[in-house]
């Protein structure tokens, strides 16, 4: 544990381990928080961890995390770190094993008056349309020619397929498809694991949300991004699945063995680590673009049978059932981007652990709305809490390397959230808020309690006031999907 003297508090949202706490350490180690979050940080062994990441070959300014910090694999999970792309290391524990773990929004154009007495048969259908659970697999088989084609181009492959629109893909994160991607970087194992979970969510934090829109905080963004007062929206949250996993777990065993070869000193091996230019490091990232295009293609079909169940049920009453895509954003990656570093733009290999891009206005990442507005980034609560929909900020830009938090953050393991309230009893004070539940396990709703994790709101401020996100949009819960 880091003693909380060693940390400077350089603002009242943001704190700093100095570079010379620890000899390794080749540049600080920040933290946004306030006080109090801090103080719950320091019961893990996050902030340990975040120092170890700092001492990592070519890494650049400091290793970061977002308000929702907790400890990880390796990294922190809310870790942020910016590798020189000539000198710096790629380290699968800095993007995780759910690679693209994301959240996706769809807007509807019906309000919550239109829909309240429907919420119950509409979840219920989502809930028997979208497959979820540990290891589930969907309907969906893809023999391995066709599974290497959706590695390779993602949602642009589910467009071939007739799973998306043209308009889906202007709006996802890289339109959908890394260009990194490679599928013959992927194992046959990763690939088994694979070949049936698309289109299908999953377990633990994952979920899908139908909510509405709550409070408006920038009234002319929203209105740009087709977004009003009590409208109906639908919230994705799953990844890469086993086949992710299965990815981060064959290059960290690949790296392990040859970390004396390359002069790299580790303090927790599960930071291993390939430089960037070797053959490790770069089949690393083709692997997990790969991966990452396993996770778009995954929530573009979510999409697409969500749009069917929406349909099926609001269809027959004659309501509008047009869901369109508000914007899909990663997290869990890895990517090569140009940022300024002490006055000049470089490469660098930017990973986010449970941390989200953020990119502010007039980058060229981005598509002409959001080159106006700032990316979108989506800041879930857990079951029973809010959302939050804020753009990116030239101050993110320069800070953090145009990263912001990926949601809440847990402040309770899983073991100690089912000792704290049985599911049964997480579903009755659901229920009793007026959220509709549809989730076949019991240990599962114990597990992502509201309880367990930090308070959204809180998090979200840290963000907002430290300049790192603008908020848009509040977001209420009515009704919960979830794997077991």
């Amino acid at each position: 544990m880091i003693d909380l003297k060693n940390i400077k508090k350089l603002t009242d949202f943001l704190f700093e381990i100095p570079k010379d706490f620890r000899a390794d350490m080749r540049v600080p180690a920040r933290v946004y928080a306030t006080d109090k979050m801090l103080g719950q940080i320091a019961d893990d062994r996050s902030l340990e961890q975040l120092v170890n990441v700092a001492a990592l070959p070519g890494i650049c300014k400091y290793s970061l995390a977002m308000p929702d910090m907790h400890e990880g694999y390796g990294f922190p999970i809310g870790g942020v770190a910016a590798m020189d792309a000539d000198t710096g290391v790629v380290s699968p524990g800095g993007v995780g094993y759910d690679i693209n773990c994301g959240v996706r929004l769809l807007r509807s154009a019906l309000f919550f008056e239109d829909i309240k007495d429907l919420l119950r048969s509409v979840a219920h259908q989502i809930n028997r349309d979208v497959p979820s659970g540990v290891g589930r697999g969907g309907d969906l088989e893809f023999a391995p020619q066709e599974l290497d084609l959706i590695l390779n181009k993602g949602a642009r492959r589910m467009l071939a397929l007739g799973y998306a629109t043209k308009r889906d893909l202007e709006y996802i994160e890289e339109g959908g498809c890394s260009r990194w991607a490679d599928a013959a970087k992927v194992s046959d194992r990763a690939k088994r694991r694979g070949h049936d979970q698309i289109g299908t969510l999953g377990s633990g934090n994952h979920f899908l949300e139908i909510q509405k829109v709550e409070e408006i905080y920038e009234p002319n963004i929203a209105a740009k991004l087709g977004l009003k007062k009590d409208q109906i929206v639908v919230m994705i949250h799953t990844g890469s699945r086993g086949l992710g996993h299965q990815v981060c777990a064959d290059y960290v065993k690949k790296m392990i063995p040859k970390l004396s070869e390359w002069g790299i000193e580790l303090n927790d091996k599960e930071l291993a680590a390939a430089p960037l230019n070797s053959p490790e490091g770069k089949d690393y990232l083709k692997a997990m673009a790969a991966a990452a295009n396993f996770a778009w293609a995954n929530r573009q079909m979510i999409t697409h049978l969500i749009r069917g169940a929406w349909d099926r049920i609001l269809g027959s009453e004659g309501l509008d059932t047009g869901l369109e895509l508000v914007y899909d954003v990663a997290h869990n990656m890895a990517k090569i981007e140009e940022h300024e570093v002490d006055g000049k733009k470089i490469k660098l290999c930017v990973h986010r652990k449970g941390a989200t891009r953020a990119f502010g206005p007039g980058r060229a990442e981005l598509n002409a709305l959001h080159q106006e507005t700032g990316q979108p980034v989506f800041i879930p609560g857990t079951m029973g809490t809010s959302s939050y929909l804020l753009v990116g900020t030239d101050e993110a830009m320069a800070a953090t390397f145009g990263t912001v938090c990926h949601g809440a953050g847990r402040r309770m393991s899983r073991k100690a959230a089912k000792r704290k309230a049985t599911g049964a009893e997480v579903r009755k004070n659901l229920e009793q808020m007026g959220i509709v539940v549809e989730c076949a396990s019991s240990h599962g709703l114990a597990e992502e309690a509201p309880d367990a994790y930090k308070d959204v709101d809180e998090v979200v401020e840290v963000v907002a006031h430290a300049g790192l996100g603008q908020k848009v949009i509040k977001l209420k819960p009515l009704a919960v999907i979830k794997g077991g």
